[in-house]
């Protein structure tokens, strides 16, 4: 009987046995290994992004140049401020086009998921559940589908009224997801907390407000970082719906780069790195506000 016992215990006594400068061995191979992979990781993602930007400085004979150079012969620097202005294309107009219906789309979504997700979160209500699946349903609807009807709609909003048409539209194509992912975040937060605010006095509203929103920053964020990059990149309701060059929004304007006779690839790409900027300026200024968030819930 003790040979077996023996036998079974020889890899613990071996483990057991391993000292910690064999450890110390151990880690650095997987730390390595770990780091590579992160970094195969980054430059795949961020090699489309790293070619826009090379060719955003290319002259037009570079980019047309067969077979093609990655590496541009001059530095063409010029190309941001050619860009501007270019006679086809109002890149200031079109920019801030972009910025009034994504901020728009995004404060009206907030306004309407807010309230509605934490009541959602909170009650129980007859027809609870079927009226989230209905919600999840719109998400399965995307603008291309309904462009005849968008069209029939607010054809007859012209001028910059039609901005609004855009942030009525976007807000409503992504509500559905900011519903469902902030009533996720409100229902991870104990119901225990609402009653004590509420026994001390505050309002449903106040308790909202002060007590819960505070603790679910990070499905705000989540939301407001959904809705903002798909109303930046929304393309079909904007290309039905604006007829007016001035009024267009980037995504509709930038194709015209691309002339039948003559094709800009080079501003184009210039124009695609300008409008990833004001989204990296987002990103990087609510970032904070997410650890913030993440913390504060830790916290309390």
């Amino acid at each position: 009987m003790s040979t077996p016992l023996t036998k079974h215990s020889e890899p613990a006594k071996a483990a057991s046995e391993a000292t910690p400068a064999t450890r110390r061995k151990r880690r650095p191979a997987g730390m390595v290994m770990t780091i590579v992979g992160a970094l195969l990781i980054v430059l795949f993602f961020l090699f489309p992004y790293a070619l826009m930007f090379v060719t955003s400085v290319k002259t037009r004979g570079d980019v047309r140049k067969i077979p093609p150079d990655y590496l541009p012969s001059k530095l063409e620097l010029s190309n941001y401020l050619t860009v501007w202005s270019f006679p086809a294309v109002n890149v200031g107009k079109s920019l801030l086009a972009t910025a009034v219906i994504a901020i728009g789309a995004t404060l009206l979504v907030l306004l309407v998921a807010t309230p509605a997700a934490y009541y959602v979160a909170r009650f129980r209500f007859p027809g609870r559940m079927p009226f989230l699946f209905l919600v999840l349903c719109t998400q399965m609807l995307q603008p291309t589908v309904l462009a005849v009807g968008l069209y029939q709609e607010f054809s007859s909003w012209q001028g910059q009224v039609v901005w609004v048409a855009l942030i009525l539209i976007n807000g409503a194509f992504n509500l559905s997801f900011a519903i469902w992912i902030m009533q996720a975040f409100f229902s991870s937060v104990p119901k225990e907390v609402d009653e004590a605010a509420l026994m001390d006095g505050l309002g449903r509203l106040q308790t909202m407000f002060k007590i819960s929103l505070p603790l679910v920053w990070p499905g705000i964020v989540t939301a407001v970082v959904f809705v903002f990059i798909n109303t930046w990149n929304e393309y079909a309701a904007a290309f039905v719906l604006v007829q007016k060059p001035e009024l267009q929004p980037l995504t509709v304007a930038m194709p015209r780069f691309l002339g039948l006779y003559v094709r800009e690839w080079q501003y184009m790409f210039t124009t695609s790195v300008i409008a990833i900027v004001p989204v990296i300026i987002m990103f990087a200024l609510i970032e904070k506000r997410l650890i913030g968030g993440l913390t504060s819930g830790s916290i309390k």
